[in-house]
């Protein structure tokens, strides 16, 4: 699933540390996410598009394959 992330997290000028530690998870996850290496939980997609005020299809972008 590709996703505007890191788009978002540059608008916000939040490092992947910062923006991490804000949402409970590791940077590592913040990278793997934005790198199209890792989907998040339904969970972690909705914590996200909330930190941001956003709806999920604004930063998550599902394609049928």
């Amino acid at each position: 699933m590709k996703n505007r992330l890191k788009v978002y997290r540059a608008m916000h000028d939040l490092t992947q540390e910062e923006l991490a530690t804000k949402l409970g998870v590791t940077r590592a996850t913040i990278n793997a996410i934005e790198n199209g290496r890792y989907d998040p939980s339904l969970k972690l997609a909705f914590q996200i598009a909330r930190f941001f005020k956003i709806s999920i299809e604004d930063v998550f972008i599902y394609e049928i394959e």
